[in-house]
């Protein structure tokens, strides 16, 4: 047919003498000297030669390339005289402009920025968190990052590095030819509002987010295998979101286990084949979707060294390119993760300052609060960053935190590698003096005191590689990092005897530190990760200790952790927080801290968003109508839906309006039939406060906590 594609045979690699046949074929047939067929041949090898794809000239690999400086803040300066001079003002900001240690930490710093030409991605780091700080939206750096003093100076990280005896090396060093690599965390709730301002600030064209590839989960699997097995959809929604977002492979499980899907488990059979094509979809790709955390940051030439597509939904524009192939790439990513309990510390501190006018700035507060330690200790840390977990209760309850440097321990202790590595017992045994503390030489003291002579963090094991061989930091860190890789293990411990023992190490010292080192070493945590992640420990446990009624709104508007609701709501009422009920005329569309009569104590308010079903329109219509006289009302003003309207009746929320739930029902289905036209009002519903009653008995308490269940 028209248009057709002719197959000619020749769509096959050929070699040179086969080409020259080739384009002596064509000069003949088309009526030129055999000998032209050179000079095609050299135009074709001339286009061939522009079609190449050069790395480093056309894609730009091999070259980092950061913002421009105008973009930044560094003006006329260059960006590293912009980078210097914003941390010496960081140093006066902070109060250290009179000790000599953080000078000289923070030139050396400089240094080793200037000597890799980074100044401008640290002033990026620097503007993103800015930005975001000036949104009103929390945001911490974690990771290595977090022991830079320059970050710190910066404000992109929040602890002291010195103080926390952090090592610059550990995140970046003359030696280390990689990227530098700041993560940092803002809320979760807000941080499509991150990633807007920061293409704001910047520009689509130097701003990408990375793409993934999207695998199935249990809600994702349900929806596509119900819609292949022909299921009424209304069915496939239902069962869709009545699961958690869980792994689909854990679809049967979570149908015996899980108490908010026993009515679902009770169908199971009815669904024939259903769970079992779920569970084997687990984990298998879907489609390409956005990158939770990562955006590429460049020059204006971005979009010639990356494939950009519009992400569905927001319409930011993404990368096809993913992780990997961008940092292979050399393309700068930064990472911005949204973290649950950012977003719940936020809106406790909001519901505290609405409800009382106290403001409080968790980023301020004491450093070594009694209460929050003796709440720590008590193991009472549910709802606690990173210590709210069964083991993690049992490891503080051991270790009886009294500091903060006893948080960052516990952080990195409770990890796979150090638990099978029986690393925790030997610690807390000397932290108890049930044991005596032992280090491998009097040398690895000072490194090693703060842990009872046990290796934790990486950090100890580049000052212990350092003392022993005099390799500076840089290249010890080089060496702890080549400690993962079996095959480098017997070059490292050679290198490592050999070196210590011309710095008069005996064979024995050698023999036993290399033990320590080879078995702990890669079991070790980033100790500038750890210390990153106990400032939120420490804030969620103050907030907890002294407004328990706002830390709880916070956990359960923004569900950080791993417990459902209920375990939450019977935590908060065993640390006596009054639990008020659904109320159309006094819920918030979240969960908020409400002052119960006289008594001082703040009670929480249950939400509107947890009644089942509701839409955020349908929440927000309620609570912008508040207060309503009546049932009527309610009906007229709110505009529920009826399913709705039931659901609210059944768990209690119309109660101030006085009928029993199961006369409110039947005064809905008046209501819904007068709203059709089908003879509303034959029972009296007056515009008073008080519903009538239809005289029906009231729902019983077995069918009261199922309904608020």
């Amino acid at each position: 047919g028209a248009g057709k594609e002719l197959d000619s045979g020749e769509a096959w690699l050929k070699d040179a003498s086969a080409m020259l046949a080739a384009a002596e074929r064509i000069v003949e047939a088309s009526g030129f000297r055999r000998d032209t067929a050179h000079r095609l041949l050299e135009q074709t090898r001339a286009t061939a030669a522009e079609c190449l794809v050069d790395p480093e000239d056309d894609l730009g690999i091999g070259t980092v390339h950061f913002p421009e400086p105008h973009l930044v803040g560094a003006g006329r300066r260059t960006a590293q005289r912009t980078l210097a001079s914003r941390a010496a003002a960081g140093m006066v900001r902070k109060g250290y402009a009179g000790r000599y240690a953080y000078w000289e930490r923070m030139h050396q710093e400089l240094d080793i920025i200037a000597h890799h030409g980074f100044a401008s991605y640290f002033l990026t780091v620097a503007q993103v968190v800015d930005d975001v700080r000036e949104m009103g939206i929390r945001v911490a750096a974690r990771g290595s990052g977090a022991g830079s003093l320059v970050n710190h100076l910066l404000g992109i990280a929040h602890a002291d590095p010195v103080e926390h005896g952090l090592l610059m090396e550990r995140f970046l060093s003359k030696r280390r030819l990689a990227l530098p690599d700041i993560d940092i965390d803002v809320e979760s709730a807000r941080r499509l509002e991150v990633y807007r301002a920061i293409i704001g600030r910047f520009g689509t064209e130097r701003v990408a987010t990375v793409a993934m590839p999207e695998t199935y989960r249990v809600r994702h699997a349900v929806r596509d295998v119900g819609a292949a097995l022909s299921m009424d959809p209304a069915d496939i929604d239902r069962i869709a979101k009545s699961f958690p977002h869980i792994r689909a492979r854990d679809a049967r499980a979570a149908l015996e286990e899980l108490p908010e899907l026993r009515s679902l488990a009770g169908e199971k059979e009815k669904y024939g084949r259903l769970w079992e094509l779920v569970e084997a979809l687990d984990a298998l790709p879907r489609g390409v979707a956005m990158h939770p955390c990562g955006v590429l940051l460049s020059d204006a030439s971005l979009l010639s060294r990356t494939p950009v597509m519009p992400t569905s939904g927001e319409g930011f524009p993404m990368s096809q390119f993913d992780k990997d192939d961008v940092e292979d790439l050399g393309l700068l990513k930064l990472d911005v993760l949204g973290v649950r309990m950012q977003s719940a510390m936020a809106h406790a501190v909001a519901e505290v300052a609405r409800a009382t006018g106290e403001e409080v700035d968790i980023d301020a507060i004491a450093p070594g609060d009694p209460a929050t330690y003796q709440l720590i200790r008590s193991t009472e840390t549910l709802g606690c960053f990173q210590i709210e977990s069964p083991g993690q209760r049992d490891l503080v309850g051991r270790l009886q935190p009294a500091t903060f440097h006893d948080l960052v321990v516990d952080i990195s202790l409770f990890r796979p590698g150090p638990v099978a590595a029986d690393m925790v017992r030997p610690f807390i045994e000397a932290r108890h003096g049930r044991a005596p503390v032992r280090y491998p030489h009097p040398d690895l003291a000072e490194p090693l005191k703060g842990t009872y002579g046990v290796v934790v963090f990486h950090e100890q094991i580049i000052d212990i590689v350092d003392i022993m061989t005099g390799c500076g930091r840089g290249e010890a860190d080089q060496v702890r990092r080549g400690l993962s890789d079996p095959e480098s293990q017997g070059r490292i411990r050679f290198w490592f005897a050999q070196h210590a023992a011309a710095r008069g190490y005996d064979a024995e010292t050698i023999q036993r530190t290399w033990e320590i080192i080879e078995a702990f070493g890669s079991y070790g945590f980033c100790k500038a990760h750890a210390v990153a992640f106990a400032v939120p420990t420490y804030q969620s446990a103050w907030l907890k200790a002294h407004h328990p009624a706002a830390f709880y709104a916070g956990l359960l508007t923004h569900d950080p952790g791993m417990y459902p609701k209920r375990l939450l709501l019977a935590d908060a009422r065993r640390r006596g927080v009054p639990i008020l009920p659904l109320d159309v005329n006094r819920s918030a569309v979240a969960h908020r801290i409400e002052l119960v009569s006289d008594s001082g104590v703040w009670g929480l308010r249950l939400a509107l968003s947890d009644v089942h079903g509701i839409s955020e329109a349908e929440a927000a219509r309620i609570a912008e109508g508040q207060p309503y006289a009546s049932l009527l009302d309610f009906w007229e003003r709110a505009r529920p839906s009826r399913p709705l309207a039931q659901r609210l009746a059944q768990v209690g929320a119309l109660d101030a309006f006085g009928a029993n739930r199961r006369d409110l029902q039947l005064h809905l289905t008046e209501l819904h039939r007068g709203a059709r036209g089908g003879g509303g009002g034959q029972l009296p519903l007056s515009g008073g406060r008080k519903t009538a009653s239809a005289g029906l008995p009231d729902l019983s308490s077995a069918e009261k906590l199922s309904a608020e269940l």
